[in-house]
């Protein structure tokens, strides 16, 4: 499945800056699809961001950038197949010929290129380029913000700090290259990848899935500068690229339809407009203005009700260019306890907040979904059960709850205390005109309800993520959201709270809970009975919520709408996001 909603008003794989956007998950999917029409013209995509978060493979962690980037221009060893419903979450093969070949009790797993694969200045994809691809995802001074499961899961030793004794290709001094060599392999002709593993992962074919897993060309590497312009395996290549103003995509000549049976390469240019207004944005839809664009962010809230009726469902007129779909996330807010090292302040604010009101802000229950209980969401089967301890809470907040637990915080935590009812906590957010709305009513609910006081930090759409990933820059409290990387919570619960893991916002590493919490997670990994293992990770879901390390917002439904002109739209379950490579111009 996938991560982190983007830092726009709801969008993207693994993480929502969006504070609104509280909603409900399932696996359904909406076609919106049509067959007719050919490949040509111009795909437009606007967005109110001033840019990607990241176009190197090594750092897109969302599910539209993977689902983006993942069409258009960066190639994968395996990837989901392109198609509507269950399935597609099957993993198909990409550049490799299949899907992975396991031994050595699924601690080796060895994958061979196709022929005839390349990058856009004609040059082959070998297996060095992989490797190298994958070797950068340990420079993580460098390349940020992009998923650690090749740290995590390859056999090279640890220093006492805990980190990886391989430090990436950019650093020389006492950096083991050799311990890296040794964990992933190239056979003689450069031809086929070996991954020597910890741990036994049998799935570690969905893993590969990631854009992280790309090839790189280490001539062409220029570090953290690569974000601007990585050299395409995909069928386009970049022409232009400009904050602020836009991206666009040309054909990329080098590339093959005989070497990737999985692109369709259907228009002839892309363009991306940054910086859109939002009812620009959504006006130039809803007028049909620009008829062959799609909107990135979703449908303001103030414009559902001209798109969808009451219950959701598209109006007549709007069935064939918008939907209304559950999506796999889970949405949240992290609660920095590193700044914030009080469960009673933690628990007062999930008690105070009025969630019923921002939900309602952000379309209400058609358009946002059911309160959430933790980050593990209910169709995840065997890593899900109902939390307890939760049963005190009321959709329009719980004052008397809330102000028990200020009580207790005022003796067991009086710094903490004194903070929050003073100067107050900070609130990292994006900066949309929903966050904005709904950012009032935490204010005045928390101040009403538990004394609580809070200042918001409206941070630009597209670098959300590259503000509250660094510690020297997030605040108190940061909206987020998560789905998980596929169908195991192995892939949400130490993502989300291990220290060194790929989304840790809630920096959990000093409370005094987390050493039992490590142990069980750490031991979790390594179970190789299933169900055992998802009994565990509820278990583990329990614990975060008893520490109320986040403050669980939705389990989440999403909204697309798109121009006349455009076809073949299907929500993509695996990314969590449409099918941007599947989409069509009509002539």
């Amino acid at each position: 499945m996938l991560k982190l909603k983007a830092g726009s008003t709801r969008n993207g794989r693994r993480a929502i800056a969006g504070l609104a956007a509280i909603t409900l998950l399932s696996g359904v999917l909406v076609s919106c699809s049509s067959s007719s029409g050919g490949a040509g013209g111009t795909l437009t995509f606007l967005t109110n961001a001033e840019s990607w978060t990241h176009a190197d493979p090594n750092r897109n962690y969302t599910g539209q950038h993977i689902a983006w980037f993942g069409s258009f221009m960066h190639r994968t060893l395996t990837a989901y197949a392109r198609a509507e419903g269950a399935a597609g979450s099957e993993v198909v093969p990409d550049l490799a010929t299949d899907t992975g070949r396991a031994s050595n009790g699924n601690k080796t797993w060895e994958f061979t290129l196709r022929d005839g694969v390349k990058f856009e200045d004609g040059s082959d994809i070998t297996c060095a380029d992989v490797k190298y691809g994958v070797s950068r995802t340990f420079a993580t001074d460098v390349i940020t913000d992009g998923p650690t499961y090749a740290i995590s899961m390859l056999d090279i030793p640890k220093d006492k700090d805990g980190a990886s004794v391989y430090k990436g290709p950019y650093k020389t001094d006492g950096n083991d290259t050799a311990a890296y060599d040794k964990a992933v392999t190239c056979s003689e002709d450069n031809k086929t990848i070996t991954f020597n593993l910890s741990r036994a992962v049998g799935d570690f074919n969905y893993t590969v899935t990631y854009l992280s897993f790309s090839p790189v060309p280490k001539a062409k590497d220029t570090g953290d500068q690569y974000d601007l312009a990585p050299v395409s395996s995909g069928p386009y290549k970049i022409e232009k690229y400009k904050a602020k103003d836009e991206m666009v995509l040309v054909r990329n000549e080098n590339w093959s339809k005989d070497s990737d049976p999985i692109r369709n390469a259907y228009p002839d240019k892309i363009v991306v407009r940054f910086g859109v207004a939002e009812e620009v944005r959504d006006q130039l839809i809803l007028n049909d203005s620009e008829p062959a664009a799609f909107s990135l962010d979703g449908v303001l809230p103030t414009n559902l009700a001209t798109v969808f009726n009451e219950d959701g469902t598209p109006k007549e007129e709007w069935k064939s260019r918008a939907l209304n779909v559950y999506d796999p996330y889970v949405t949240y807010t992290a609660v920095n306890v590193a700044k914030v090292p009080c469960v009673q302040i933690r628990k007062a604010i999930y008690y105070a907040r009025d969630f019923a009101a921002i939900l309602q802000i952000g379309g209400g229950p058609a358009f946002g979904g059911d309160p959430a209980d933790g980050v593990i969401k209910p169709l995840m089967g065997l890593d899900y059960k109902k939390v307890t301890g939760l049963e005190d809470f009321k959709p329009e907040g719980n004052p008397e709850k809330a102000q028990a637990l200020m009580a207790e915080a005022k003796t067991a935590c009086p710094d903490v205390y004194a903070k929050a009812t003073g100067p107050g906590l900070t609130f990292d957010v994006g900066d949309t005109e929903t966050n904005k709305k709904a950012a009032t009513v935490w204010i005045d609910s928390l101040k009403k309800n538990a004394g609580i006081n809070l200042k918001f930090n409206f941070i630009e759409p597209g670098q959300y993520y590259a503000v509250v990933l660094d510690p020297t820059k997030q605040g108190d409290l940061s909206r987020a959201g998560w789905a998980p990387d596929w169908a195991n919570a192995s892939t949400v619960i130490p993502e989300l709270f291990l220290e060194g893991a790929g989304f840790p916002l809630s920096q959990v590493g000093k409370d005094p809970a987390y050493a039992e919490f490590k142990s069980r997670a750490e031991a979790n990994l390594q179970e190789p009975d299933r169900k055992k293992q998802g009994a565990e990770w509820a278990a583990l879901n329990q614990y975060v919520m008893d520490q109320m390390w986040v403050i669980p917002g939705v389990f989440s439904k999403t909204q697309e709408m798109w121009g006349s002109k455009l076809e073949g739209v299907f929500f993509w379950e695996p990314q969590g996001a449409p099918s941007f490579g599947d989409i069509k111009v009509k002539s």
